[in-house]
């Protein structure tokens, strides 16, 4: 390991980058490469200036410098997004496929929303025949790329050829997921089938979504209400019935110390969640007893008079995915920010089981209060938050119900739909809460 720097040095390395950033704004790029030299000099594996002069030998294709340059960048800084895409570069080009897709791929885990690295995995899928992994990577270097960017000349024959690459995936994933629900599907000309004609359209690409804004699997037709009556449904009153039992199990858990879980939980390399202060946060908490279609034993056999009140609901049911249940434990003073659900093609349904004064729920404009033993029936699609201004726990069951305007073929076909999408992509593929 280097030597600390004394003060001097270090001040003067600070001076010589912040000059050598100065002079690249300016497109003085040799005085800029002197700059980052002597810098290098003064600090050898210094992270910044061996990333620039590192890109600098490749433009000049000095590969061997380059490489041990941005090797040397990323020994000092492995975080350092922009050295991880040059060495994908690199490796490109000296014909070394599998490490430059690695490369970029640590680049993207470093800086989820560099649209120009997800350009060039997109790339790299497609030179390696894997079109339909290329596609999601077009679409995302599309989402996070920014306006000014998409009019650039120098740049439309990219995005062409990132929209023609996602057309095309649209295509087959539409012909992959009809062939999948044929039988279902029966006589396309059905009345009863043109909801999800239209679904099947909006998933794929073909149609526009002109409603709310589920964030994975929009369903047409379906009116955006914010909160659904509990007295329009005759299982709510069953459910309510067992508001006692299920208070009298969730406090033996939180009695008994079980362990909850933070409800947000990103994994390494995915953009920022829609509730980033949350990320891997206790301060909203889930204890589940079903989660991702699985029943959660430890925990369910805890609470068995709640799981029995819950088979009164209709829940909505899709393998590897559905049902879900958990008490959601939100801790005093914590604010769920606005926030948008992935399909429409479910209700959210929160049983209020402890409240304190000054916690509140808003759908849309509307905003409503827990109700201890009241069902709150809403739409997630429609941009929500929730907060707990007071200063005690507040804790509610949540769990998911079908769509009430959703007959009992188009459930099947939307569960269809979510494996198939599955199947396509693969079980490990990012399709948000579907």
């Amino acid at each position: 390991m280097a030597p600390p720097l004394d003060a001097p040095a270090q001040t003067r390395i600070n001076q010589l980058v912040a000059q050598a950033e100065q002079l690249s704004q300016r497109g003085q790029q040799d005085a800029a490469l002197s700059c980052w030299r002597q810098v290098l000099a003064l600090q050898p594996g210094h992270a910044a200036a061996s990333n620039q002069l590192g890109a600098h030998a490749l433009a000049q294709g000095d590969l061997v410098a380059a490489r041990q340059l941005l090797d040397d960048a990323i020994a000092a800084e492995p975080g350092l997004a922009i050295a991880h895409a040059n060495l994908s570069r690199v490796h490109s080009a000296q014909g070394n496929a599998t490490a430059a897709l690695e490369q970029i791929d640590l680049a993207i885990r470093a800086d989820p929303l560099a649209w120009g690295a997800h350009m060039e995995r997109a790339r790299l899928l497609q030179a390696a025949g894997r079109p339909r992994e290329a596609a999601m990577s077009w679409s995302n270097a599309l989402g996070y790329m920014p306006e000014p960017v998409t009019r650039a000349p120098h740049m439309q024959a990219w995005i062409e050829q990132a929209r023609a690459a996602i057309r095309e995936n649209q295509e087959q994933l539409h012909a992959h997921l009809r062939e999948r629900m044929e039988a279902l599907l029966g006589n396309s000309e059905r009345r009863e089938l043109q909801r999800f004609e239209h679904c099947l359209d909006i998933v794929t690409g073909r149609r526009p979504f002109v409603t709310a804004r589920p964030l994975m699997l929009p369903f047409p037709r379906l009116p955006a209400i914010p909160f659904f009556e509990r007295e329009d449904y005759p299982w709510v009153a069953e459910v309510e019935a067992a508001f006692p039992a299920m208070l009298e199990e969730l406090q033996g858990v939180l009695a008994s110390h079980q362990a909850f879980e933070p409800y947000v939980k990103t994994t390494p390399g995915e953009p920022p969640a829609q509730f980033a202060a949350l990320d891997n946060n206790l301060d909203w908490g889930a204890y589940f007893l079903w989660k991702d279609g699985a029943r959660i034993d430890a925990h369910a056999d805890l609470c068995p008079r709640t799981e029995a009140a819950l088979a009164h609901a209709p829940q909505n049911t899709v393998p590897g995915r559905a049902p879900v249940a958990f008490f959601s434990a939100l801790k005093p003073g914590v604010h769920i920010p606005p926030h948008n659900g992935a399909t429409n093609t479910r209700l959210t349904v929160h049983m209020p089981l402890i409240i304190p004064p000054d916690c509140a729920l808003r759908v849309g404009d509307e905003t409503r209060t827990w109700e201890p033993g009241k069902l709150l029936m809403f739409d997630d699609t429609i941009r929500h938050e929730a907060w707990n201004f007071s200063d005690r726990l507040r804790v509610v069951l949540i769990f998911d119900v079908w769509h009430p305007m959703l007959t009992e073929l188009e459930r099947e076909l939307v569960s269809q739909t979510v494996q198939g999408m599955l199947s396509y992509y693969g079980t490990g593929a990012d399709l948000g809460e579907l």
